[in-house]
């Protein structure tokens, strides 16, 4: 056990330092797929009943029309946000018809994925702005890509804590700044070890052969059933190269290492012309074709495991919010959708991730030198193709080990900051939801991959077919659950309310489009060491 960790769980062991740490707050982002009963892709616009996808704080769409985003309020309590989820799930589901939700981050079987239909947000330039974001990401990488799914968990802990741990480490500069600095911290050590969860919770070694059309891969796939591909050994195409990837974006070498090198170098990716995208230009016949033609159109477009984040106010910039107010959450973003949860995710995932995030803020977390950086990256890239194989080597710094091993300390590390929430919580979930998770580092086979896998090869099923089986059971399942949480009479005035909100947001604007755009821009963030 780190000699550290054990330093910091022992100081921890006051009745003020519990209290602190029931204070974690989290909150879920779940994407899905509106699919048909038969598994094609729903191109039906997004349901007016929903509310305003611009507005609504709950509901609301991804890149797609067909591509659903349900997102709860930060809240202490797991139970609360699965009710939360579960309620924002059952109102949908009543809304939609004979619709239902893809349980799975790879997408449904699509013919063509120009028939993907990009979300719509109104009149507004903020509308607008939202919409020709997602052009440009089309543009850029193609419907196809944008169409997979994934959950994001929002994690913070407490001001109470911060002020006690800032205490505890002897710091004595402003609070925000020592904040800051610690979710970094964190965050460098998430992109560490964030193999391990991907090897866990990634849920899609396999896929409908209609996502790679005619593109041609560098992937060994095997067939499945009449139209599935899938590696043997993988744990999630999401988090492959078949996913939100862009070879522009590989050079940035955006930094983790503090605040300021990290605005700064998401700043310069966004003023950073490519000559990639420059060929697409911003307009093309007059329309406009994307938001710029630099490596990022906004600070969204970059793919990352995780994210610092700050809550941005209206027509903010994220790095301008965090420069001028720090970090305020993170949001873990390396999440497949669980298929075999109705809502996307389960408790027992919830209970892990405070662990292994809590794990990853007291664990020791020197600066990551950017050939630091590439060895974490590549050894996600072979969790991610081969997690599953038997002996699979990773690099920890200079010298290769094997993940077994590997993992196996990491469990080790992280028990007794289980046993510490259990005491805290007063209750003994985290130690056994980790024991419980250890079981699929014995046995690749209890991995959410190796038991989807599991029922696909020894029946030849294709997993849309399994997929759209678990969607049509989970939709008879969520609507048969009563309301936990919310109520029908707050999601149709929810709903009401933000129609009335884009309206008059419509009615507000006063500049023109492109000035919009212009101004949005002109904001630069400032962040000083």
């Amino acid at each position: 056990m780190s000699t550290l960790i054990q330093q910091r769980l022992s100081a921890f062991n006051t009745v003020s330092f519990k209290q602190a740490i029931v204070g974690i707050k989290r909150g879920i982002e779940r994407e899905t797929l509106r699919v048909c009963p038969d598994g094609k892709l729903a191109l039906t616009p997004h349901n007016a009943a929903l509310g305003s996808a611009l507005t609504h704080s709950l509901i609301t769409t991804d890149f797609s029309e067909s591509l659903l985003e349900f997102i709860t309020p930060a809240t202490d309590d797991i139970d609360t946000t699965i009710a939360q989820l579960t309620d924002i799930h059952h109102f949908v589901s009543k809304q939609i018809g004979i619709e239902q939700f893809w349980p799975a981050s790879m997408p449904c079987f699509i013919k063509d994925q120009n028939t993907i239909p990009l979300a719509q947000y109104g009149s507004s330039n903020v509308g607008r702005m939202k919409t020709l974001y997602r052009k440009g990401l089309h543009n850029r990488y193609g419907r196809m890509m944008q169409a997979i799914s994934g959950v994001h968990f929002n994690f913070s802990f407490s001001q109470q804590f911060w002020q006690q741990y800032q205490e505890l480490l002897g710091d004595n500069g402003d609070l925000q700044d020592f904040i800051s600095a610690q979710y970094l911290g964190l965050i460098r050590n998430y992109k560490r070890y964030v193999w391990l969860m991907v090897y866990l919770f990634g849920a899609s070694p396999a896929m409908c052969k209609s996502f790679l059309a005619d593109r041609k891969t560098k992937y060994d796939f095997q067939l499945l059933g009449k139209g599935s591909l899938y590696l043997p050994y993988a744990t999630s195409l999401r988090m492959s190269d078949l996913g939100y990837t862009s070879s522009a974006q590989s050079s940035l070498n955006i930094s983790y290492n503090n605040l300021p090198d990290y605005v700064v170098g998401l700043q310069d990716a966004i003023s950073k012309p490519s000559e990639q995208y420059s060929k697409i230009g911003v307009k093309f016949n007059n329309q406009y074709q994307q938001l710029n033609t630099h490596v990022l159109q906004i600070e969204n477009e970059f793919y990352s495991t995780i994210r610092p984040k700050r809550t941005a106010e209206t027509g903010e910039r994220p790095t301008c919010a965090l420069s001028k107010r720090g970090v305020e959450y993170v949001e873990v973003r390396a999440l497949d959708v669980n298929p075999f949860s109705k809502i996307g995710i389960n408790a027992e995932q919830m209970h892990f991730l405070d662990t292994f995030l809590l794990f990853c803020l007291l664990e020791d977390s020197p600066e990551m030198s950017i050939a630091e950086q590439d060895i974490a990256d590549a050894n996600l890239r072979k969790v991610v193709t081969d997690g599953r194989r038997l002996n699979l080597e990773l690099q920890d710094g200079e010298q290769p080990r094997l993940m077994q091993d590997w993992a196996e300390q990491l469990f080790a590390d992280m028990m007794p900051v289980a046993k510490y929430l259990d005491s805290a919580y007063n209750k003994q979930k985290y130690q056994s939801v980790l024991t419980e998770f250890y079981k699929a580092l014995l046995n690749p086979a209890l991995t959410y991959s190796g038991q989807i896998l599991d029922k696909l090869l020894p029946q030849q099923l294709d997993n849309g077919e399994f997929m759209l089986q678990l969607s049509a059971e989970y939709k008879q399942q969520i609507l048969q659950q009563p309301y936990r949480v919310y109520s029908e009479q707050m999601f149709v005035a929810e709903a009401v309310k933000s129609h009335e909100k884009q309206k008059l947001i419509e009615q507000q604007d006063e500049i023109s489009f492109s000035e919009y755009l212009k101004q949005y821009y002109e904001e630069i963030p400032e962040c000083d060491e």
